[in-house]
């Protein structure tokens, strides 16, 4: 596989995942959108973010990459022996890249609906990046590395999927971890999903917007990288 090439497939399929994310979050936070006017729900959220990931996992495996999308994933591959040690900061880096490309997108489509929405009316680093329904850091990082972990072990037992299947099957999964282990920290589960957006927000010349949240960044960026080796870990110890 060329290196080059995989690292391009895992920026552009980080930022097609952001984009679709990032997007839903808008349409449902920002005032005067279809969305805002109609009404939704927590469900709108989790399927938004599955079918984002399904379809950033077909556009970076389709360039030529392994389609992880997600420095923890990258990580726990390599701390299970599958993927190169000397792969993981470059490859994370691309993603994080991705995923700060993918907000601005959303940020330019949504841009007049974030001219005519406050802080306090929806236009918050919440549309771009997580953050604790209750602001406990011990318990919010417990619940990032248990969220992780439990989407982890899943994808590794699997087990060996249809190729065309296999992005669906993943998205399938964001969407049960939303529903069951996202209501408490909004499950980043993905360094890159938070970091990239969270700094796009802070830097990009988005009007009317909020604080960035930079004292709780830190959590959805360790807590998946622990949760996802532990996962890695743990399936070595049990797995047949």
């Amino acid at each position: 596989m060329d290196v080059t090439q995989m690292y391009i497939s895992e920026f552009v399929g980080t930022a097609v995942l952001i984009a679709f994310g990032n997007s839903t979050n808008a349409s449902i936070l920002l005032k005067k959108t279809i969305v805002s006017i109609f009404g939704t729900n927590w469900l709108h959220i989790i399927f938004g973010w599955a079918f984002a990931v399904s379809f950033g996992v077909y556009v970076g495996i389709t360039l030529g990459g392994p389609g992880h999308l997600n420095p923890a994933v990258t990580f726990a591959l390599a701390v299970a022996g599958i993927f190169p040690w000397d792969q993981v900061i470059p490859m994370s880096i691309a993603q994080i890249a991705g995923g700060f490309t993918g907000a601005a997108i959303a940020a330019l489509f949504y841009y007049p609906h974030f001219k005519v929405t406050g802080p306090d009316e929806g236009n918050c680093v919440g549309i771009f990046a997580t953050g604790p329904a209750i602001d406990n850091k011990p318990f919010n990082l417990i619940s990032e590395i248990i969220a992780t972990f439990m989407f982890m072990l899943a994808i590794l037992c699997l087990g060996k999927m249809a190729d065309g299947l296999a992005p669906m099957v993943i998205g399938i999964l964001v969407a049960s971890i939303g529903m069951s282990f996202g209501a408490t920290t909004g499950y980043a589960l993905n360094p890159a999903r938070d970091f990239g957006p969270r700094l796009a927000y802070f830097l990009l010349p988005i009007p009317n917007k909020g604080t960035a949240n930079w004292q709780y960044a830190w959590v959805p960026f360790i807590g998946p990288l622990i949760g996802a080796g532990l996962a890695v870990l743990f399936f070595q110890l049990v797995a047949p």
